[in-house]
Protein backbone atom coordinates (compact mmCIF):
# COMPACT_ATOMS: atom_id res chain seq x y z
CA UNK A 1 0.00 0.00 0.00
CA UNK A 2 2.96 2.33 0.62
CA UNK A 3 6.70 2.54 1.10
CA UNK A 4 7.86 3.68 4.53
CA UNK A 5 11.55 4.51 4.91
CA UNK A 6 12.29 5.24 8.58
CA UNK A 7 14.79 7.94 9.39
CA UNK A 8 16.53 9.33 12.45
CA UNK A 9 15.70 13.05 12.27
CA UNK A 10 12.55 14.63 13.76
CA UNK A 11 11.07 14.92 10.25
CA UNK A 12 8.51 12.83 8.39
CA UNK A 13 7.77 13.72 4.76
CA UNK A 14 4.47 12.30 3.54
CA UNK A 15 3.54 11.81 -0.14
CA UNK A 16 -0.12 10.76 -0.11
CA UNK A 17 -0.82 11.65 -3.75
CA UNK A 18 2.41 10.45 -5.39
CA UNK A 19 1.12 6.93 -6.10
CA UNK A 20 0.42 5.89 -9.68
CA UNK A 21 -0.86 2.30 -9.44
CA UNK A 22 -4.48 1.42 -10.23
CA UNK A 23 -5.52 -2.25 -9.77
CA UNK A 24 -6.35 -3.94 -13.06
CA UNK A 25 -9.94 -4.74 -12.13
CA UNK A 26 -10.56 -1.11 -11.23
CA UNK A 27 -8.72 0.25 -14.26
CA UNK A 28 -11.05 -1.76 -16.51
CA UNK A 29 -13.96 0.33 -15.18
CA UNK A 30 -12.27 3.68 -15.71
CA UNK A 31 -12.21 6.14 -18.58
CA UNK A 32 -9.14 6.91 -20.70
CA UNK A 33 -8.97 10.31 -18.98
CA UNK A 34 -8.74 8.62 -15.60
CA UNK A 35 -6.00 6.28 -16.74
CA UNK A 36 -3.91 9.21 -17.94
CA UNK A 37 -3.44 10.01 -14.21
CA UNK A 38 -3.08 13.74 -14.81
CA UNK A 39 -4.06 14.45 -11.18
CA UNK A 40 -1.17 12.50 -9.67
CA UNK A 41 1.48 14.43 -7.72
CA UNK A 42 4.05 13.28 -10.23
CA UNK A 43 7.72 12.73 -9.29
CA UNK A 44 7.55 14.32 -5.83
CA UNK A 45 9.62 11.60 -4.10
CA UNK A 46 12.31 12.23 -6.72
CA UNK A 47 12.13 15.98 -6.19
CA UNK A 48 12.46 15.51 -2.43
CA UNK A 49 15.14 12.80 -2.60
CA UNK A 50 17.53 15.14 -0.75
CA UNK A 51 15.55 14.67 2.49
CA UNK A 52 17.15 11.28 3.03
CA UNK A 53 20.46 13.07 3.61
CA UNK A 54 18.69 15.12 6.29
CA UNK A 55 17.75 11.91 8.09
CA UNK A 56 14.05 12.27 7.32
CA UNK A 57 11.53 9.47 7.31
CA UNK A 58 9.46 9.23 4.13
CA UNK A 59 6.05 7.69 3.50
CA UNK A 60 5.09 7.27 -0.15
CA UNK A 61 1.69 6.06 -1.34
CA UNK A 62 1.63 3.32 -3.96
CA UNK A 63 -1.86 3.77 -5.40
CA UNK A 64 -3.21 6.73 -7.35
CA UNK A 65 -5.66 9.10 -5.72
CA UNK A 66 -8.34 7.79 -8.11
CA UNK A 67 -8.38 4.60 -6.02
CA UNK A 68 -8.84 6.49 -2.76
CA UNK A 69 -7.76 9.95 -1.65
CA UNK A 70 -5.48 9.55 1.35
CA UNK A 71 -5.70 13.25 2.17
CA UNK A 72 -9.48 13.29 2.68
CA UNK A 73 -11.35 12.54 5.92
CA UNK A 74 -12.51 8.93 6.31
CA UNK A 75 -16.15 10.08 6.43
CA UNK A 76 -15.60 12.32 3.41
CA UNK A 77 -16.77 15.61 4.89
CA UNK A 78 -15.64 18.63 2.87
CA UNK A 79 -12.46 20.40 3.97
CA UNK A 80 -13.46 23.51 2.00
CA UNK A 81 -17.21 24.01 2.51
CA UNK A 82 -18.82 25.93 -0.31
CA UNK A 83 -15.98 25.26 -2.75
CA UNK A 84 -15.74 22.66 -5.48
CA UNK A 85 -13.67 19.73 -4.22
CA UNK A 86 -13.04 16.07 -4.97
CA UNK A 87 -13.87 13.40 -2.39
CA UNK A 88 -12.54 10.30 -0.69
CA UNK A 89 -13.40 8.28 -3.80
CA UNK A 90 -13.27 10.86 -6.58
CA UNK A 91 -15.79 10.54 -9.40
CA UNK A 92 -14.19 12.99 -11.80
CA UNK A 93 -10.82 14.49 -12.67
CA UNK A 94 -9.64 17.97 -11.76
CA UNK A 95 -10.96 19.00 -15.18
CA UNK A 96 -14.45 17.59 -14.52
CA UNK A 97 -13.94 14.56 -16.74
CA UNK A 98 -15.66 11.38 -15.46
CA UNK A 99 -13.34 8.80 -13.93
CA UNK A 100 -15.71 5.87 -14.48
CA UNK A 101 -17.39 4.42 -17.52
CA UNK A 102 -21.21 4.53 -17.47
CA UNK A 103 -22.62 2.22 -14.80
CA UNK A 104 -19.20 1.54 -13.23
CA UNK A 105 -19.13 4.12 -10.40
CA UNK A 106 -18.35 2.83 -6.88
CA UNK A 107 -21.20 1.52 -4.76
CA UNK A 108 -21.59 2.60 -1.09
CA UNK A 109 -20.19 -0.74 0.04
CA UNK A 110 -17.18 -0.31 -2.20
CA UNK A 111 -16.43 3.03 -0.62
CA UNK A 112 -16.02 1.40 2.79
CA UNK A 113 -14.02 -1.48 1.33
CA UNK A 114 -11.52 0.83 -0.32
CA UNK A 115 -11.26 2.98 2.78
CA UNK A 116 -10.34 -0.10 4.82
CA UNK A 117 -8.03 -1.60 2.20
CA UNK A 118 -6.11 1.45 1.00
CA UNK A 119 -6.77 4.45 3.24
CA UNK A 120 -6.45 2.93 6.71
CA UNK A 121 -3.03 1.22 6.28
CA UNK A 122 -1.42 4.48 5.13
CA UNK A 123 -2.76 6.35 8.13
CA UNK A 124 -1.81 3.57 10.52
CA UNK A 125 1.76 3.78 9.23
CA UNK A 126 1.77 7.57 9.41
CA UNK A 127 0.54 7.57 12.99
CA UNK A 128 3.00 4.88 14.05
CA UNK A 129 5.99 6.70 12.53
CA UNK A 130 5.00 9.97 14.17
CA UNK A 131 4.78 8.14 17.50
CA UNK A 132 8.21 6.59 16.99
CA UNK A 133 9.84 9.90 16.10
CA UNK A 134 8.21 11.71 19.00
CA UNK A 135 9.60 9.01 21.27
CA UNK A 136 13.08 9.78 19.96
CA UNK A 137 12.89 13.57 19.84
CA UNK A 138 9.94 14.76 21.91
CA UNK A 139 8.48 16.64 18.94
CA UNK A 140 8.43 16.15 15.19
CA UNK A 141 7.76 18.01 11.93
CA UNK A 142 5.27 16.40 9.55
CA UNK A 143 5.74 17.82 6.05
CA UNK A 144 2.92 16.84 3.69
CA UNK A 145 4.24 17.19 0.15
CA UNK A 146 1.89 17.92 -2.77
CA UNK A 147 1.88 19.32 -6.27
CA UNK A 148 -0.79 20.35 -8.76
CA UNK A 149 -1.16 21.80 -12.23
CA UNK A 150 -0.56 25.53 -12.14
CA UNK A 151 -3.81 26.41 -13.95
CA UNK A 152 -7.03 24.65 -12.92
CA UNK A 153 -10.11 26.87 -13.30
CA UNK A 154 -12.21 24.37 -11.34
CA UNK A 155 -10.35 25.17 -8.14
CA UNK A 156 -8.81 28.65 -8.51
CA UNK A 157 -8.69 31.63 -10.81
CA UNK A 158 -5.67 32.28 -12.99
CA UNK A 159 -2.31 30.75 -12.18
CA UNK A 160 -1.69 29.39 -8.70
CA UNK A 161 1.32 30.76 -6.78
CA UNK A 162 4.34 28.50 -7.17
CA UNK A 163 4.47 27.59 -3.47
CA UNK A 164 1.36 27.28 -1.31
CA UNK A 165 2.05 26.71 2.38
CA UNK A 166 -0.84 25.42 4.47
CA UNK A 167 -1.05 25.21 8.25
CA UNK A 168 -4.83 25.15 8.73
CA UNK A 169 -4.73 28.90 9.33
CA UNK A 170 -1.93 28.57 11.85
CA UNK A 171 -3.39 25.77 13.98
CA UNK A 172 -1.40 22.76 12.76
CA UNK A 173 2.05 23.95 13.88
CA UNK A 174 3.62 26.39 16.30
CA UNK A 175 3.74 30.02 15.10
CA UNK A 176 7.54 29.95 15.07
CA UNK A 177 7.56 26.92 12.78
CA UNK A 178 5.19 28.55 10.31
CA UNK A 179 7.16 31.80 10.47
CA UNK A 180 10.39 29.95 9.72
CA UNK A 181 8.92 28.34 6.60
CA UNK A 182 7.46 31.65 5.47
CA UNK A 183 10.75 33.49 5.97
CA UNK A 184 12.57 30.93 3.83
CA UNK A 185 9.95 31.27 1.08
CA UNK A 186 10.04 35.05 1.20
CA UNK A 187 13.83 35.20 1.13
CA UNK A 188 13.97 34.66 -2.62
CA UNK A 189 12.37 36.24 -5.67
CA UNK A 190 12.23 33.40 -8.18
CA UNK A 191 9.10 31.65 -6.93
CA UNK A 192 5.79 33.22 -5.95
CA UNK A 193 4.35 32.10 -2.63
CA UNK A 194 1.41 32.35 -0.25
CA UNK A 195 0.45 30.99 3.16
CA UNK A 196 -3.02 29.62 3.87
CA UNK A 197 -4.40 30.82 0.57
CA UNK A 198 -6.47 28.53 -1.65
CA UNK A 199 -4.80 25.50 -0.03
CA UNK A 200 -4.70 25.54 3.76
CA UNK A 201 -3.77 21.90 4.32
CA UNK A 202 -5.77 18.73 3.82
CA UNK A 203 -6.86 16.05 6.24
CA UNK A 204 -3.32 14.95 7.07
CA UNK A 205 -2.18 18.42 8.05
CA UNK A 206 -5.34 19.25 9.97
CA UNK A 207 -5.76 15.91 11.73
CA UNK A 208 -2.18 15.14 12.75
CA UNK A 209 -0.97 18.70 13.28
CA UNK A 210 -1.18 19.08 17.06
CA UNK A 211 1.64 21.37 18.17
CA UNK A 212 0.59 21.13 21.82
CA UNK A 213 1.39 17.41 21.71
CA UNK A 214 4.59 17.78 19.69
CA UNK A 215 3.48 17.32 16.07
CA UNK A 216 4.04 20.35 13.83
CA UNK A 217 2.33 19.69 10.49
CA UNK A 218 2.71 21.77 7.34
CA UNK A 219 1.47 21.15 3.81
CA UNK A 220 3.29 22.47 0.76
CA UNK A 221 1.30 22.48 -2.46
CA UNK A 222 3.62 23.29 -5.36
CA UNK A 223 2.86 24.20 -8.94
CA UNK A 224 4.07 21.31 -11.05
CA UNK A 225 5.53 23.82 -13.49
CA UNK A 226 8.32 24.41 -10.98
CA UNK A 227 9.86 20.99 -11.59
CA UNK A 228 8.14 19.06 -14.42
CA UNK A 229 6.14 19.26 -17.65
CA UNK A 230 2.45 19.63 -16.85
CA UNK A 231 1.24 17.83 -19.99
CA UNK A 232 1.44 14.12 -20.78
CA UNK A 233 3.68 12.21 -20.43
CA UNK A 234 4.43 14.47 -17.44
CA UNK A 235 8.20 14.32 -17.68
CA UNK A 236 10.41 15.26 -14.75
CA UNK A 237 12.58 18.28 -15.52
CA UNK A 238 15.94 18.04 -13.72
CA UNK A 239 16.84 21.54 -14.91
CA UNK A 240 13.77 23.03 -13.22
CA UNK A 241 14.00 20.78 -10.17
CA UNK A 242 17.55 21.91 -9.53
CA UNK A 243 16.29 25.48 -9.14
CA UNK A 244 13.59 24.77 -6.56
CA UNK A 245 15.26 22.02 -4.52
CA UNK A 246 17.62 24.40 -2.66
CA UNK A 247 14.62 26.44 -1.54
CA UNK A 248 12.78 23.34 -0.35
CA UNK A 249 15.84 22.36 1.65
CA UNK A 250 16.09 25.82 3.19
CA UNK A 251 12.45 25.64 4.20
CA UNK A 252 12.90 22.25 5.84
CA UNK A 253 16.10 23.31 7.57
CA UNK A 254 14.31 26.38 8.88
CA UNK A 255 11.33 24.52 10.32
CA UNK A 256 13.60 21.93 11.91
CA UNK A 257 15.66 24.67 13.53
CA UNK A 258 12.49 26.34 14.83
CA UNK A 259 11.37 23.02 16.29
CA UNK A 260 14.76 22.51 17.95
CA UNK A 261 14.53 25.93 19.55
CA UNK A 262 11.49 24.87 21.46
CA UNK A 263 8.59 25.64 19.17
Amino acid sequence: MFTLTPGTAPLLVSFPHAGTDIPNALAARMTPQALQRADVDWHLPQLYAFVRALGASTLVARFARHVVDLNRPPKDESLYPGQDVTGLLPLDTFRKEPLYRPGEAPTPGEVEQRRATYWQPYHDALRAELTRLRGLHGSVVLWDAHSIASVLPRFFDGKLPDLNLGTANGTSCAPAVQAAAEAAMAGQAQFTQVSNGRFKGGYITRHYGQPDTGVHALQLEMCQSTYMNETAPFDYRPDLAAQVQPLLQRMLDAVLQARAQGA
